[in-house]
């Protein structure tokens, strides 16, 4: 069974810093490209980055700077460390497996981001 879970949300400030973890079982990690999605209340969910297999990454405009998506194949986790959140960057986030023509998801991890 596939199973996809991630970890690290919460609730800080403007200006802080979170770190999210996805840790994926089910599948040969190493295999799939992996992203990062959001998606904010009333909104459709949205790319924020991805990693391939080989490492190459790509960030979406509005975190470029502030987010750094990466990878650790020895402990099938995907992490996205965010940096100078600000509130717009509230909304739950959900890992993506992808890349073998089946994708799967996580459950999602909500960050607000509020002073």
């Amino acid at each position: 069974q596939v199973q996809l879970v991630e970890s690290g949300g919460g609730l800080v400030q403007p200006g802080g810093s979170l770190r999210l973890s996805c840790a994926a079982s089910g599948i040969t990690f190493s295999m799939y490209a992996m992203g990062w999605y959001r998606q904010a209340p009333g909104k459709q969910r949205e790319l924020v980055a991805t990693i391939t297999r080989g490492g190459s990454t790509n960030h979406a405009d509005s975190v470029k700077g502030r987010f750094t998506i990466s990878r650790e194949n020895a402990k099938n986790t995907v992490y996205l460390q965010m940096n100078s959140l600000k509130p717009e960057d509230t909304a739950v986030y959900y890992c993506k497996a992808f890349g073998l023509g089946i994708d799967y998801w996580g459950q999602g991890t909500q960050v607000t981001v509020s002073s």
